[in-house]
């Protein structure tokens, strides 16, 4: 099953995705759409944090550290940023995070990335309006960029 949600909270879309694995509905992959596999029903709990690796052998090290704190890497990519995880067992916290400081570092790191997606379209965005290229209502009706009249 594949479902196309968005979302702003970390904490929403961990409930959501425990809600789906309660119904038999098993995440196996993130990506602009969320992918689900059939399992048998379970109360899990799903965490969620925010990073982006250089190197392979830093995410497989990130992963390794979970995985040994009793927390299985269900998702997520070196790149992809978002990087879902899932409690095994009965070792483990109940968070993957240790303190405040560490679950603020999660936010911190998403927001450089949206800063930097704004320092880059801002620029084109004011480019493309000087020129007269496109207008505000463009970006609210995007057909109007490829459609051609009648």
């Amino acid at each position: 099953m594949n479902k196309f949600r968005f979302f702003l909270d970390f904490h929403k879309e961990e409930r959501w995705l425990e809600h789906l694995a309660s119904q038999g509905w098993r995440l196996k992959k993130q990506s602009i759409v969320y992918t689900f596999e059939p399992a048998p029903p379970e109360q899990a709990n799903i965490k969620i944090d925010f990073r982006i690796f250089k190197k392979k052998q830093d995410f497989i090290d990130y992963r390794s550290l979970f995985e040994d704190s009793g927390w299985r890497h269900i998702s997520g990519t070196k790149n992809s940023g978002n990087q879902y995880f899932m409690k095994t067992g009965g070792n483990g916290g109940e968070d993957i995070f240790s303190d405040a400081s560490s679950r603020a570092e999660r936010y911190k790191r998403l927001s450089y990335m949206m800063l930097f997606f704004c320092a880059v379209f801002i620029p084109l965005f004011t480019n493309s309006m000087s020129r007269g290229t496109s207008g505000l209502d463009t970006f609210m009706n995007p057909k109007a960029l490829y459609f051609t009249p009648g």
